[in-house]
């Protein structure tokens, strides 16, 4: 039986360190460095963060446990716009963060995560109406080969 994404990068070290390096390299980005520099930013951000990537890619359920939902996830990013540029600038740093890790450099894994990841952003990044968001959303699941279960 093949191990989860989330057990095949290392389990929870591995994802705290992932998003260490992503939310670094989003803050030295010219682009990115507004939206993630916010003053109103959680205090625990980054292991946040953390969690919801490891919970959704096969690990435990920490974020959700942690009164995270995937409907907070959605309108804390509804209502911004066009912001596929920064979507783009997203999902490089999560790339190269990959590296700075580093996770396992399979290709199989990275175009697994990759994909998660331009996924993920497309998803955040098309509510404009945090009303219309629907309370109660389940925290997707993604595999080897894309989503396991469709969110709500």
């Amino acid at each position: 039986m093949r191990p989860t994404l989330f057990d095949h990068a290392g389990g929870s070290p591995a994802f705290l360190a992932l998003a260490r390096c992503h939310h670094r390299r989003c803050l030295d980005d010219p682009e990115l460095n507004h939206p993630f520099s916010h003053p109103d930013q959680h205090p625990q951000h980054v292991e946040r963060l953390a969690a919801y990537w490891a919970q959704v890619l096969g690990g435990p359920p920490a974020y959700t446990d942690g009164d995270g939902t995937e409907s907070s996830v959605l309108r804390m990013h509804a209502g911004n716009g066009d912001m596929s540029d920064l979507g783009r600038r997203f999902v490089a740093c999560f790339d190269a963060a990959m590296d700075d890790v580093p996770l396992p450099a399979d290709p199989e894994f990275r175009r697994a995560m990759h994909d998660y990841m331009v996924w993920a952003v497309d998803r955040v990044l098309t509510h404009e109406d945090r009303a219309r968001i629907a309370d109660g959303l389940a925290v997707p699941r993604w595999g080897w080969t894309g989503l396991l279960d469709a969110p709500g």
